[in-house]
């Protein structure tokens, strides 16, 4: 852990495949310092002078909020490019915007639709990148459930963990970062819908190392069976609004965490949900506003946790 302490081992974080089992406790552990550090009025400027430039493609709440704050709480700076606002929506390509970038900035968080844009934009800058989420993989979101669930939990090692609904980026980082940490995982998808099988595969192999087990299956109540977390997504994502009525007769009702399937969970299970989330379609109401959601307490912990590992990029703890 000594060659850990002031920064990660790679230049970027794409998904948590770019993290060590120990990194992901580094963060954790960063993130949980600086959440107490602010919650008691302690001022942290670990990033004074520092520049974060986030660009958008996808709209965003919780991604832009919590970096836009932790920087300026870290006593950094971020600036908002919105992709129709920079030369990129005139054709000017991902290579030459990255080079650009890391001529002003100190670090790149970027929004996208296609993962390969955020590969181009890692390979061609010499400044860190981070993915706010892409179409294959949601980092900062998994960093932010796994410090939550640490916070009620305790432990993270040995846990169950059911995933509901379709097998898309967030549920993919979730995978991996179980698999990292000792968590056991069941992904019940419809087929068709479930992680692609590279996915699966690295998790797996991940999951042997540190006692976890990662399944996929199509059965819900397989996946809840005995879980302490139960997790899910919304199944039409942006830029999924046209197959909503084909979605909606693949996933409904078979799919939506409700109490029946909560009932099926431990006495003290925990739902969480990574937001926006529409109720009454992926989720009850009586659930993500009942007594097992901690989704309010998930939401937070994406400042904290997007703070650590903004301090660790640019080596400045």
């Amino acid at each position: 852990m000594k060659t850990l302490k002031t920064s990660l081992s790679k230049k970027d974080l794409l998904s948590l495949g770019d993290l060590s089992s120990d990194e992901i406790n580094l963060v954790l552990s960063l993130a949980g310092k600086l959440k107490k550090q602010q919650k008691s009025g302690k001022a942290h400027p670990l990033l004074h002078g520092k520049t974060l430039g986030m660009i958008f493609q996808k709209p965003s709440t919780r991604t832009r909020v919590s970096f836009e704050t932790g920087m300026y709480q870290l006593g950094g700076t971020a600036v908002y490019l919105s992709a129709s606002d920079i030369q990129l929506a005139r054709g000017e390509t991902i290579e030459d915007t990255a080079r650009t970038l890391s001529l002003y900035l100190d670090c790149v968080m970027a929004r996208v639709y296609d993962h390969t844009d955020i590969q181009k934009l890692a390979t061609f800058a010499s400044v860190p990148v981070i993915n706010g989420l892409s179409d294959a993989f949601h980092p900062c979101q998994i960093l932010a459930d796994l410090l939550t669930i640490q916070e009620q939990k305790k432990n993270l090692k040995g846990l169950r963990l059911a995933w509901i609904g379709d097998g898309d980026n967030v549920c993919n980082d979730l995978m991996l970062g179980c698999a990292k940490t000792g968590m056991s995982m069941t992904a019940a998808c419809p087929k068709g819908y479930e992680p692609p099988d590279e996915v699966s595969s690295l998790a797996k192999a991940e999951g042997k190392k540190t006692g976890s087990e990662i399944v996929v299956t199509e059965d819900p109540a397989r996946a809840a069976k005995d879980a302490d977390v139960v997790v899910t997504d919304t199944f039409i994502s942006i830029g999924k609004e046209g197959e909503r009525a084909s979605r909606e007769a693949v996933f409904l009702p078979k799919y939506q965490v409700n109490s029946e399937t909560m009932g099926l969970a431990k006495k003290d299970a925990i739902f969480m949900h990574c937001l926006p989330a529409k109720r009454g379609q992926e989720v009850t109401a009586d659930v993500i506003d009942g007594k097992w959601s901690v989704v309010w307490q998930e939401a937070e912990n994406r400042l904290h946790v997007q703070k650590a590992v903004l301090c660790l990029l640019m080596k400045t703890v």
